[in-house]
């Protein structure tokens, strides 16, 4: 690998994914090994030469030599584009380019939905809300989640069929209930909230493609979507914990969850 000398990649140190990949570019030989600082421990020549409000939104990497700092997907394909560039002259193809810049969007302005931080103080590297990601994420959870569920649901022996349009309503309308149950209660962390949501539903249909391609008989199908409820329950709490509100999204969550199964269950009795 050829490295990556006199630069500075400013990750956020409370975002496991950018903790991962930043390290992984130091150990892989393409940035030395002062080659990254933490966000939340900028130097002072860093801090001033970053935009701090940008470098939120779009991970900053600073050109030591140029005193100069590149930002997002740029920054990334400059760091791997030095080790490899005919990876990077790939990406920089205009529909490609635009592809992988929108893909950074959607994952950088939604990932403390997807990994929750403790710490929302003004010093911490936290996206500005930006609601067309946002709805894009939940649109993609739903429509992902819904097509699973359709093909995981002939699996509990309740008679029910193949059906997208039937689980993408059930997906749907779990987030109108609880945006119309909570809107006044959650106020400003209603689409925070929204989001972490979305990401409980991700992590289990994600549990649940296993045994799509598993032969498994409807009784064990039964206890193995129990126990993966049951673990998005938790994970729900402690999100909701970390939102810091209180027990009543999660009791509004499994209502609509319980009284969905039961609808379920007698329509198809």
């Amino acid at each position: 690998m050829k490295t990556l000398t006199k630069h500075t990649l400013i990750y956020d140190n409370e975002c496991p994914m950018c903790n991962i990949y930043s390290k992984g570019f130091i150990k892989a030989g393409m940035l030395d090994e002062s080659g990254r600082e933490a966000f939340t421990e900028l130097s002072f020549k860093n801090k001033n030469l970053i935009d701090f409000n940008r470098a939120k939104n779009e991970i900053a990497l600073v050109d030591h030599e140029k005193n100069k700092v590149i930002y997002g997907l740029d920054s990334l394909l400059l760091i791997i584009g030095n080790s490899f560039p005919t990876l990077e002259k790939i990406a920089r193809i205009k529909p490609l380019y635009w592809f992988f810049k929108k893909l950074y969007s959607f994952v950088s302005y939604n990932r403390k939905q997807i990994i929750p931080s403790k710490n929302n103080s003004e010093t911490a590297c936290i996206p500005d809300f930006n609601l067309k990601y946002r709805l894009a994420y939940i649109a993609f959870v739903v429509f992902f989640s819904a097509f699973v569920l359709s093909i995981f649901s002939t699996k509990l022996g309740l008679g029910l069929n193949q059906n997208f349009g039937r689980e993408f309503i059930i997906c749907l309308s779990q987030i109108v209930w609880q945006t119309i149950f909570l809107k006044s209660y959650l106020k400003d962390k209603i689409w925070n909230y929204l989001g972490n949501m979305m990401t409980v539903s991700l992590i289990g249909t994600l549990l649940l493609i296993p045994a799509l391609f598993l032969n498994i008989d409807p009784n064990f199908s039964t206890i193995y979507f129990g126990i993966v409820v049951f673990i998005m329950f938790l994970e729900h709490i402690r999100r909701c914990k970390i939102l810091k509100i209180n027990f009543l999204p999660t009791l509004s969550w499994m209502i609509f969850r319980v009284t969905t199964m039961t609808i379920l269950i007698l329509l198809n009795q």
